[in-house]
C-alpha cells in the first residue's frame, strides 16, 4: 500500500486479468455451437458430444488440483484449452474420416476386383470350351481351301504357259507384219513426193493455160511430145495422117491432143487418174518418153508452163507404177500376214479370256482362303488370350486367395474403426488439448475415466484407446526415434501432441531430449535456434516468420517477453491480401510454413494461466 500510495500510476495504468471458470451452461452452449455442423454421424451420438466435452473439461480441472496436491506442479485449465479441444476435434475428425474412408475404399475395390476375377474364370473357361470346336472347324476349312487353291494354281500355271507361248507367237507375227508394212511404206515414200508434186503442178494449171496450148497452130516439139505422152497414158489413139516430108501415113497425136484438151473435165480426169491399174503396154510406151532427154521437166518448162505440169504428171504416173509393181507383192504378203496375225490374235484373245476366268476363280479362292486364315488366326488369338487371361486369373486368385480373407477382415475393421472415430478422435483431441503437462500415470487415469464415460453415454470409441493408434503414423514415429525421440509410448504421445497440436509446443526438457529431437527433425528445413537473451532474437523471428523457417526458442524461464504474445496466440490478420502478424512494433508477412518450438530446462516451472 505504501508503494502504491507513492506511485499511483501503477494502479491507474494496470488492467487485471481475471481468470474465472466458465459455468457449465456456458461450456455446453459453446460446444453445441461448435459441433452443430458435424456430418456423417448419428444424430443421437452428435447430441452426446457437447456433454462429453464439458465432462472432459471439468474432469481435467479436478485432475489439475490433484496434480498440484500430489506432485506440487501447477497447471491451469482455461477456456482456451476448451476451445482448442473443440477446434482440434473438428479438424482431426474430418482428416481421419477421409483417411480411413480412402483406405477402406481401396480394400473394397480390391475385394471387388477379386470377386470379378473369380466370376470371370468360369466365363473364360466356358468361352475356351466353346472356342476349341470352332478353331478345329476353321483349321479343317483352311486346309481344304489350301488343297483346292493348290490344284487350281497348277491349272492356272498350265494355262499361263499356253498363253505365254501364244503371246510370243503373236508378238513374232506382229513384228513380221510391221516389218513388211514398214518396207511397203518405205518404197511408196519414193514415189509419193513425185506424185504430190505432179498434183501440185496440175493444180497450178488453169483453163487459160489449156486454151493457150490448144490454140497453138504449130506447137513446139516439147509441147507435142508431152501431149503425146498424155494421150498414151489416157489411151487416146492417134489420127493416121500423111507425113508431108515422106509422104507416108504416120500417127499424129496433135489432132487427138486438141480434142483431148477440149474436154471440160480434162484436168479433173488427170487428178483422178487410176494410177493403180495402168496397163503394161501403156507403161512400156511411156518408158520411151520418160527416158527421152527432151522430156525433162526443166526443158519443158522453158517452152510452156502448161506443158511442164503435164510432163510432171506423166513422169509421176510412170514412177508410181514402177514402185507399185515392186510394192504390190509386198502388199499381198502384208495382207496375208495381217490375216494370219488376226487369226493368231483371235486365238490369243480366247486363251487370255480363258486365263482371265481361271485367274478370277483363283483370286476368289485366294480371297476365301485369306478370309478363312483370318478367321482361324482370330480364333487362335482368342484362344491364346483366353488361356493367358485364365492362367493369370487363376494365378491371381491363388496368390491372393489368403489375402481375400485378410482384406475382408481389414475392410470390416476399418468400417468399425470409422464408426469409432467419433469417440476416438474426441479422446485424442482432449489428450492434445489438456494432458500435455501431465505424467503417464495421470494421463492413463484420465483416459480410462473418459473411455468409461463415452461407453456409458453411447459414444462409440475403442475399448483400449491409445493416441498412437488413432493419430500416430508408424513410419513417422520410427523416423522420430531415429532423430532422437525416446522409443517409449509416453514420448511417442508427446511427439504426436507436438505434431498434431494447433498451439505452439512448450516442452519441459530438463534432460535436453526434446531439444535434440527438434534440432535433428528440423535440420533439413534450416532450423533457427534463438534464446530470449539474444540481443536481436526478435529480428531473427521476423525473418523466420516471413520466409517460413522453423524456430527453436530454448532455455526459456517462467516469464516470456510480452512482445511474443501475438505469436503465441497466432493473432494473424489480412493486410493487402497477405496474411500478417504484429511482432513488437513491426508488422511482418506470416508464412504458413513457419513452425515455432519452445523448450525449458526447468524441472517444475510455474507458468501463468495465459500461457
Amino acid at each position: 500500500r505504501d508503494r502504491l500510495s507513492k506511485f499511483p500510476s501503477l494502479v491507474n495504468c494496470t488492467t487485471i486479468d481475471w481468470f474465472t471458470a466458465w459455468p457449465q451452461d456456458a461450456l455446453l452452449t459453446v460446444a453445441k455451437s461448435f459441433l452443430a455442423n458435424l456430418s456423417g454421424m448419428d444424430a443421437a451420438v452428435v447430441g452426446q458430444l457437447p456433454g462429453m466435452c464439458v465432462l472432459f473439461h471439468q474432469g481435467v480441472q479436478k485432475l489439475s488440483a490433484r496434480y498440484l496436491s500430489e506432485q506440487r506442479r501447477h497447471y491451469y485449465v482455461t477456456p482456451t484449452s476448451y476451445l482448442e479441444l473443440l477446434l482440434s476435434y473438428k479438424t482431426l475428425l474430418t482428416k481421419r474420416q477421409a483417411e480411413v474412408s480412402t483406405i477402406k475404399s481401396r480394400y473394397e475395390v480390391g475385394l471387388e476386383k477379386l470377386a470379378t476375377t473369380e466370376s470371370s474364370v468360369s466365363a473364360m473357361q466356358q468361352e475356351l470350351i466353346e472356342l476349341q470346336p470352332q478353331l478345329e472347324v476353321a483349321a479343317k476349312e483352311t486346309d481344304a481351301a489350301m488343297v483346292v487353291i493348290t490344284h487350281e494354281s497348277a491349272e492356272a500355271d498350265k494355262v499361263k504357259q499356253v498363253v505365254s507361248k501364244e503371246e510370243a507367237s503373236a508378238s513374232a507375227e506382229a513384228a513380221k507384219v510391221k516389218a513388211i508394212k514398214d518396207e511397203c511404206e518405205s518404197d511408196l515414200a519414193e514415189a509419193m513426193p513425185m506424185l504430190e508434186a505432179a498434183l501440185s503442178a496440175l493444180n497450178t494449171l488453169t483453163k487459160n493455160d489449156i486454151t493457150e496450148v490448144k490454140g497453138m497452130k504449130s506447137p513446139p516439139a516439147g509441147v507435142k511430145l508431152v501431149l503425146e505422152a498424155v494421150c498414151i497414158m489416157r489411151g487416146i489413139k492417134p489420127v493416121r495422117m500423111k507425113d508431108p516430108n515422106s509422104g507416108k501415113m504416120v500417127d499424129d497425136y496433135w489432132e487427138a491432143s486438141k480434142k483431148m484438151l477440149m474436154e471440160s473435165e480434162f484436168l479433173d480426169s488427170l487428178r483422178n487418174f487410176d494410177k493403180d491399174h495402168i496397163p503394161a503396154a501403156t507403161v512400156t510406151k511411156i518408158k520411151v518418153y520418160v527416158d527421152n532427154p527432151e522430156f525433162m521437166p526443166e526443158k519443158i518448162k522453158s517452152v510452156s508452163s502448161a506443158a511442164y505440169g503435164l510432163c510432171c504428171w506423166v513422169r509421176a504416173m510412170e514412177a508410181y507404177d514402177r514402185v507399185a509393181k515392186v510394192v504390190e507383192p509386198k502388199r499381198k504378203k502384208l495382207g496375208e500376214a495381217e490375216s494370219e496375225l488376226e487369226v493368231v490374235m483371235s486365238a490369243l484373245a480366247a486363251k487370255q479370256a480363258e486365263l482371265k476366268v481361271v485367274m478370277d476363280k483363283l483370286a476368289a479362292l485366294d480371297a476365301d482362303l485369306q478370309e478363312k486364315k483370318a478367321k482361324k488366326d482370330k480364333l487362335e488369338h482368342d484362344v491364346h488370350m483366353c488361356s493367358v487371361k485364365l492362367a493369370r486369373a487363376e494365378k491371381l486368385i491363388a496368390g491372393l486367395g489368403g489375402e481375400k480373407t485378410r482384406w475382408t477382415a481389414s475392410a470390416a475393421a476399418l468400417g468399425e474403426q470409422f464408426v469409432q472415430l467419433t469417440g476416438d478422435v474426441l479422446l485424442a483431441a482432449a489428450q492434445i488439448a489438456y494432458l500435455g503437462p501431465f505424467t503417464a500415470v495421470y494421463r492413463a487415469d484420465a483416459i480410462g475415466s473418459w473411455v468409461t464415460s463415452c461407453q456409458q453415454q453411447g459414444v462409440p470409441c475403442s475399448p483400449h484407446f491409445r493416441l498412437e493408434s488413432v493419430l500416430g503414423d508408424p513410419v513417422k514415429i520410427r523416423q522420430w526415434n531415429i532423430w532422437g525421440l525416446p522409443k517409449d509410448e509416453f514420448s511417442a504421445e508427446n511427439g504426436i501432441i507436438v505434431d498434431q497440436g494447433r498451439r505452439w509446443p512448450l516442452c519441459i526438457d530438463p534432460q535436453g531430449l526434446a531439444n535434440k529431437w527438434v534440432r535433428a527433425m528440423e535440420k533439413s528445413s534450416g532450423l533457427i535456434v534463438v534464446k530470449l537473451t539474444d540481443a536481436n532474437y526478435l529480428r531473427t523471428l521476423e525473418n523466420a516468420i516471413q520466409f517460413g523457417k522453423p524456430v527453436l526458442m530454448e532455455n526459456v524461464m517462467e516469464v516470456l517477453d510480452a512482445s511474443l504474445e501475438p505469436l503465441l496466440q497466432k493473432q494473424t490478420f489480412k493486410q493487402g491480401g497477405a496474411t500478417c502478424i504484429k511482432l513488437g512494433d513491426t508488422t511482418v508477412e506470416y508464412s504458413d510454413d513457419f513452425r515455432f518450438y519452445i523448450t525449458t530446462k526447468l524441472r517444475n516451472p510455474h507458468y501463468a494461466p495465459e500461457l
